[in-house]
C-alpha cells in the first residue's frame, strides 16, 4: 500500500491539478452561476462518475503496463512532465481566460445536468493525462499490489477533486464578483499555479526511473 507521504504528495498534486482551470471547472462554474448551486452540484455528480470511470480504466491499464513494458514508466514520466509544462504555460500566458468568465448555458433538467457533467469529464484531456502519466509516478511495485495502489491513489484524487469542485460550485457567484473587482488576485493565482506546475514538471522529468 502507498505510504502516508506518497498519499499526501499525490493529494497535493491532485489539488494543484483541480485548481488549474480546465473544462470541468469552467463548466461547473458556468452552470452554478447560470442555473444555481443545486444544478452545479448535480453536474458535479456526473463529473465524479467520470473520475471513477478513469480510476478503474487507469488502474487496470497501469497494472498490465508495469509488467509488460520495462520502460513504460519512463515514457509516462516524460509525457506527464511535458503536459505539466503545457498547463503551466496555459496558466500564465498572456490573454489567458478566467474560468469565472461565465459562459451562457441553457437551463437543463437534473438528468441532462448529470449526463453533461459526466461527458465533460470524459472528454477532459487533463484528467486522462493525470491518470495515465502522473498516477504511475506515485506507484512503487515494491510496496505491494500495483492495482491496489492505483485504486487508493485514484480514490484520493477523486476525493480531493470532488471536495474542491463542490466548494467552487457553491461559492462560484461570490468568487466571480470578488475577482471581477480585484483582477490582481486572479493574476497572482495564475502565476502561483504556473510556478507550482512547472516545479512538478521539473521534478518529474529529472526523477530517476524506478
Amino acid at each position: 500500500m502507498p505510504s502516508s507521504t506518497t498519499l499526501l504528495a499525490f493529494a497535493f498534486v491532485s489539488l494543484g491539478m483541480v485548481l488549474t482551470p480546465g473544462p470541468n471547472m469552467i463548466y461547473l462554474i458556468s452552470r452554478s452561476i447560470c442555473q444555481g448551486r443545486v444544478a452545479g452540484l448535480i453536474s458535479l455528480g456526473g463529473v465524479a462518475l467520470g473520475f471513477v470511470f478513469y480510476v478503474l480504466c487507469a488502474a487496470l491499464g497501469i497494472t498490465a503496463l508495469v509488467f509488460a513494458v520495462p520502460y513504460a514508466y519512463d515514457a509516462l514520466r516524460l509525457t506527464g512532465a511535458a503536459y505539466l509544462l503545457y498547463l503551466a504555460w496555459q496558466a500564465v500566458r498572456p490573454g489567458g481566460r478566467s474560468p469565472f468568465q461565465v459562459r451562457d448555458l441553457p437551463v437543463d433538467g437534473p438528468r441532462k445536468l448529470f449526463a453533461m457533467g459526466f461527458v465533460t469529464n470524459l472528454l477532459n484531456p487533463k484528467i486522462a493525462m493525470l491518470y495515465l502519466s502522473l498516477l504511475p509516478q506515485f506507484i512503487d511495485p515494491a510496496q505491494g499490489s500495483v492495482l491496489s495502489q492505483s485504486l487508493m491513489l485514484g480514490a484520493v484524487q477523486v476525493g480531493v477533486s470532488v471536495t474542491v469542485n463542490a466548494a467552487i460550485a457553491i461559492a462560484a457567484g461570490s468568487i466571480a464578483v470578488f475577482l471581477s473587482r480585484r483582477p490582481g488576485w486572479l493574476l497572482v493565482q495564475r502565476w502561483l499555479m504556473g510556478t507550482v506546475l512547472a516545479g512538478l514538471a521539473l521534478r518529474m522529468a529529472t526523477e530517476a526511473r524506478r
